[in-house]
């Protein structure tokens, strides 16, 4: 019975620690692709130059006035995340410059954002779920 107890265990860690593994993985994919983002809008791009990161998968990206105003995402661009999702906006309108993990739950599920500023204060963000 022990050995049973003990190979379950084992067993449940091993998932565990994989998870935490792709959460990482997923974390520094999501980063890096927010970061290459913000340094091409702070060097002269636009928002709507990267209107194809919205259909990224699996992290798409979305470009966000402060006011809630969505100019790249793959469903509600052009409408206010603030009026369509105020515990969403609340959460990413915490961007910083320097860039910031952000939770909150969203129908159901636990979300994590990577949000980050522009030099001219638009918001670019992309996370994963639980």
């Amino acid at each position: 019975m022990k050995k049973v107890a003990l190979t379950c265990l084992v067993f449940l860690m091993g998932i565990l620690l994989t998870t935490s593994a792709l959460s990482a993985a997923d974390k520094a994919a999501i980063q890096k692709q927010v970061d290459e983002i913000v340094a091409a809008i702070d060097g002269g791009k636009t928002a709507a130059d990267f209107k194809d990161a919205a259909k990224r998968e699996p992290y798409y990206v979305f470009i966000m006035q402060e006011n809630g105003s969505l100019l790249v995402h793959p469903s509600l661009e052009g409408q206010s995340l603030k009026e369509k999702a105020a515990v969403v906006y609340n959460a990413v309108v915490k961007a910083t410059p320097a860039g910031t993990w952000v939770d909150y739950e969203w129908q159901g599920k636990m979300k994590h954002t990577y949000a980050k500023r522009t030099k001219s204060g638009l918001i670019v963000g992309s996370g994963y779920s639980d």
